[in-house]
Formats: structure tokens, C-alpha cells, sequence
């Protein structure tokens, strides 16, 4: 069935007329929504507002969002250190050099005479010897059956000088008489002169026999502390030896410091200075006594030799390390902790203002306790990275902080 209603013309004019003639308003109202599609005027103005902002937030994030963004992940992800400004500090100069303990006044001690097999030797390496104490003793058995036939030498010829002189009175009694020519006196004067002559060669080759027996006796020309003892009993030794005993005069020792040229230029005689043997904690206190003349052309480096008074753990040929004071030197002065080191050498990180992390060489000096000495490669007006620089890479951007004191 069709339900659809039928208006006739007549009937729809009749129901406009009838509206039109009750309301003019609304047909106006009609009319105009009509015209814009059916929808209310407030609520297009609202949604053409609302369409708007959508447009410009899309727009602010189109242009900036990625940006923030970025920036926010680098803040983020920088690391935070802690930097401080070090200034420049006066401290006391100090020349740090190695090198090697020895005997300030070493002297070798060898056969003066001729020689023979050594029957005893007195001391050992580490003792203490007075001057003029026997070290080592050489056989003389020979040597003394020689003196022995020299002192017998003499008593002939003081033998023959008194036959000579008995000769002589006699003959001085016949002159008076005529029976002795004034020739044959000459002639027993000169005999009698002779034989005393011949006494005192004697005498004085058992003088020599004896002094070079007392030479087969090794002994101390001076006292001191016996570093070296190279002969033993039974041993063959002669003039061509090598030196048996080596002794230390006085037992003096000292320290030759190797140090660089500008440094030796910086030092002077009498400076006080620290020697710390290898392997040792203790340190001792001497003087610089000598400054090298001369440079090593190879090394480019002189020798400061440090005198040191006698201690059992100064043993000669071991190293040691010196600290001799040079006067004061102004610095930068860092926590180790701030100071690291590779195969290229001392370097520290420094922040400049785009906070980036940079790699700076420097060279250090003296240890102090306030920290380690930078002699060259920083102004003290730097930022320096105070710790944990080793976890840092060269233009790594970080987040520097002051220390607080």
C-alpha cells in the first residue's frame, strides 16, 4: 500500500499563507538557514575558531617540536662534572731526579810490591778498616831468607871496614919510623874508606829488602767502610792484579742525579736535598756538593751529586730518587685526581663555554700536598674537570658544575 500523503497546491498555498501571516520572524529565521546549509550561525563561527588553533598548533610543533626535543635529550644525557678554576699558586721549587747511589771517595786497594800467594785475608766486604790495617797478608818466605843473607852482608862488610881500619893505625905508626911509605897510607886510607862505604850499601839493602817485605802486607791506605773484597787465601796476585779491596773513605757515600739541562741550570751548590733509595720508604737528607761541568751530548743531561752520611740501606750501584730544592716557582697547582696520563704524555680536561670537553697537555712538576705542579700547558684561568675525566671523551659536550667549597 502507498502511504504517501498528497498536498495539493491549493492546500500548500493555503499553509505558507498561514505561516507567513503568524510569524515573519521565523520565516526570515527559515530562510537564512536555508542558506547556510541548515547549521546555526554561533556554531560555525565556534568551529571555524576551534579549526584555527588546530592550524597554529600544528604549525608550532611542525617548526620547533623536533628541535625541543633534541635539546632536551642532549640536557638530558650530558654528563655533570665538576670543574673548578685553579689559579696560580707560589709553591717550592723541586727538582725531581733519578739516578744511582755510589761512594763519594771509592778507592780501590791492590799489590803495591812484587807479589806472591795470598796465606790470609783479614776483612770481608761491610767492614769497618782504620788506616794503615792489614787486609790481606802474601806469602814472604823467600823474601825473608833474602833479607835475612842482606843483614848478613853487612856484618862482612863492617868486618872488612874494621880489617881496613886496624890496617890503616898500623901503618900510620910505621910511617913515623920510615917503614911505611906516604903511598901505601894512601892506599889503606882508600881500602879503610871503601869497607865503611860498602856498610852503609849494606844497610841500606836491607832496608829496601825489608820495606818491600812490609808490601807483601795489603793494608788500608785510610779508614773507611770496605764496599769490595775480590781476592781470596791461596789466591796468585801481582802488580797487574786487579784492585783485591775497594773501601769508601770515611764510609762518605752520595747520589749522582741525573738531571736535565734547564734543571741543572736551576740549581746551585749547598741546596738540601732528599735521596729515597729504591724499595725503600725512608728518605735521607744531603747536599748538593758538585754540579756537573759538562753536558752528555747523547742525554742532554749533567749530573747533581748529592753527599750523604753512611746508612746500611745506602748500598752503592742501587737507584734512588732525589728531591733537591731549586728555590720557588709559580704554578698551577692540581688534585691528582684532575691530572691523567696515556702513552702521549700528562694531560687534564678542560670546559670551554660551549661546554664541550677538551683535551689539554700539560707538564708536571713537583708533587706537593696540595697537589701536583703544572709547569707549562695551563694559565690557572681554565675550568678544569676536577675527577672521573678518564670516562670523557675529546669535544664530548658535558654539564659543568663549580665545586662548592
Amino acid at each position: 500500500m502507498n502511504y504517501d500523503t498528497t498536498i495539493t497546491a491549493d492546500a500548500q498555498d493555503d499553509i505558507s499563507t498561514d505561516v507567513a501571516t503568524r510569524d515573519p520572524a521565523r520565516q526570515s529565521s527559515a530562510h537564512s538557514d536555508e542558506r547556510s546549509g541548515g547549521l546555526p550561525r554561533g556554531l560555525l563561527i565556534g568551529l571555524g575558531i576551534l579549526f584555527a588553533l588546530l592550524l597554529a598548533v600544528g604549525a608550532y610543533f611542525a617548526f620547533f617540536g623536533d628541535d625541543g626535543e633534541t635539546a632536551g635529550d642532549e640536557g638530558a644525557q650530558a654528563p655533570v662534572v665538576t670543574v673548578i678554576a685553579p689559579g696560580r699558586t707560589t709553591i717550592a721549587g723541586i727538582v725531581e731526579a733519578p739516578g744511582t747511589i755510589a761512594a763519594r771517595r771509592a778507592m780501590p786497594v791492590g799489590v803495591v810490591g812484587e807479589g806472591g800467594r795470598v796465606v790470609s785475608v783479614r776483612v770481608d766486604a761491610g767492614d769497618w778498616v782504620r788506616s794503615g790495617e792489614v787486609l790481606a797478608v802474601i806469602d814472604r818466605s823467600v823474601q825473608t831468607q833474602q833479607a835475612e843473607a842482606q843483614a848478613a852482608q853487612i856484618e862482612v862488610a863492617r868486618a872488612d871496614a874494621q880489617l881496613a881500619q886496624s890496617n890503616l893505625d898500623r901503618a900510620l905508626q910505621l910511617v913515623e919510623r920510615g917503614f911505611v911509605s906516604k903511598a901505601d897510607v894512601d892506599r889503606l886510607t882508600a881500602e879503610r874508606d871503601s869497607a865503611v862505604a860498602r856498610v852503609r850499601v849494606a844497610e841500606a839493602q836491607l832496608g829496601e829488602r825489608r820495606a818491600r817485605n812490609a808490601q807483601l802486607s795489603v793494608v788500608a791506605p785510610a779508614s773507611g767502610y770496605v764496599l769490595e773484597r775480590n781476592v781470596e787465601p791461596g789466591q796468585t796476585v801481582g802488580a797487574g792484579s786487579p784492585a783485591l779491596f775497594t773501601i769508601a773513605r770515611g764510609g762518605e757515600m752520595e747520589m749522582l742525579a741525573q738531571v736535565g739541562e734547564s734543571q741543572l741550570a736551576s740549581l746551585s751548590q749547598g741546596v738540601v736535598a732528599t735521596v729515597t733509595p729504591a724499595g725503600s720508604e725512608k728518605t735521607f737528607e744531603g747536599q748538593v756538593w758538585q754540579l756537573s761541568p759538562t753536558i752528555d751530548d747523547q742525554s742532554r743531561q749533567g749530573t747533581a751529586r748529592v753527599a750523604l752520611s753512611y746508612a746500611p740501606e745506602l748500598r752503592p750501584g742501587g737507584f734512588a730518587t732525589a728531591r733537591i730544592r731549586s728555590g720557588t716557582i709559580e704554578a698551577t697547582v692540581l688534585p691528582e685526581s684532575a691530572v691523567l696520563a696515556d702513552d702521549e704524555g700528562s694531560y687534564v680536561y678542560t670546559v670551554g663555554d660551549d661546554n664541550k670537553a677538551r683535551r689539554t697537555p700539560v707538564t708536571t712538576g713537583a708533587v706537593t700536598a696540595d697537589g701536583v705542579a703544572i709547569t707549562e700547558g695551563l694559565t690557572g684561568t681554565e675550568l678544569v674537570v676536577l675527577r672521573a675525566g678518564g670516562f670523557l671523551s675529546p669535544d664530548e659536550t658535558v654539564d659543568p658544575r663549580r665545586e662548592t667549597s
